[in-house]
């Protein structure tokens, strides 16, 4: 097995505000090898995005990472200073935004923009910059690379603004790449290509990928491993297979029942009861208990992660399966 790229343990990111402590993220960990995909799965406001912009060291005040280790071959992240870590962000370390326009600058060109992102890092002629710009373009299936270069980011769709993002984040031969949800504002089509080139991308130059989503059926295609967030937490995780085919936790039957399928056509769509609680209040125990139907006094306490067989690992006092045994 190979030595894993990212190992996030135990990681807390704490928002500290005049109401009190959000705890957003709270006893998070995971692990990413080389040339894999992880997906990081839940609803919105569940800590997903706050865990990807812990690891790139992106959070802002009144957040901060409050506990944990975020360690990137060895070297704990969360222990850089700001000038260390500028030079592991855009080198060695990309991040994919949702919105592609977070990334591109609207009144540069994008030559300007990919020559710029090799050149601060490292050392080169702005011909080689450039020459590695229209390659990552090429990469990522921008067809006629050259003439795009020279093009505005409003001069394209953007389906091909994503594209551009990704492929400046391809630019610095990265070793890991956190896509936060970066196809969900584009059509089921060009998802389909993006989707296909990043795996193909991962498995070739042996990138690490974290792929954060609320849609289970972008994961079910691309990821290899999943861990499903809920108020701050993993509840569950496992291969592909093992928690889609066979989901242990409530909460991530519940996602999969809420996702149209072809098997139960004419049916309607399973709903998960409530809302999220808020982190500012979370109650003891397990959070998700006030909307699942198989609590009972015994989710008043921390739930334990137990095993099913395999990588599966469920919090839950009343999983859907057996564990497996000790």
């Amino acid at each position: 097995m190979a030595q894993p790229t990212l190992v996030v343990e135990d990681l807390r990111t704490w928002f500290y505000t005049k109401s009190g402590i959000v705890k957003a993220v709270d006893g998070v960990s995971f692990a990413v090898e080389p040339g894999k995909v992880m997906g990081l799965v839940g609803e919105s406001g569940s800590g997903k995005s706050v865990t990807g912009f812990s690891i790139m060291g992106l959070v802002d005040p009144p957040g901060r990472v409050a506990g944990g280790r975020i360690l990137f071959h060895g070297t704990d992240l969360a222990s850089l200073s700001e000038e260390q870590m500028r030079a592991v962000r855009g080198k060695r370390i990309a991040m994919i935004f949702q919105d592609p326009m977070m990334t591109l600058n609207p009144v540069l060109r994008v030559d300007t923009q990919m020559i710029e992102a090799v050149q601060a890092h490292e050392a080169v002629s702005r011909e080689e910059a450039r020459r590695r710009a229209r390659d990552a373009l090429g990469q990522v299936g921008i067809p006629s690379p050259d003439e795009r270069l020279a093009a505005y980011p409003h001069q394209f769709s953007g389906g091909m603004r994503q594209r551009v993002a990704i492929a400046i984040a391809l630019l610095n031969r990265v070793e890991l790449i956190i896509a936060d949800e970066p196809t969900t504002a584009l059509d089921v089509t060009i998802q389909g290509q993006i989707l296909f080139e990043m795996q193909r991308l991962a498995r070739e130059t042996r990138t690490a990928l974290v792929w954060i989503t609320h849609d289970l059926s972008v994961v079910a295609s691309l990821a290899d491993e999943i861990c499903v967030m809920y108020a701050g937490r993993i509840v569950e995780r496992g291969t592909i297979d093992e928690v889609l085919d066979r989901p242990a936790h409530p909460y991530t039957a519940g996602l999969i029942g809420s996702v149209p399928s072809r098997n139960r056509r004419g049916s309607p769509l399973q709903q998960i009861p409530g809302v999220m609680p808020s982190l500012l209040s979370l109650p003891k125990g397990c959070a998700f208990r006030s909307r699942c139907a198989r609590a009972d006094a015994a989710c008043g306490e921390d739930p334990p992660e137990i095993g099913f067989g395999g990588l599966q690992r469920a919090r839950c006092v009343h999983p859907l399966v057996p564990a497996a045994a000790a």
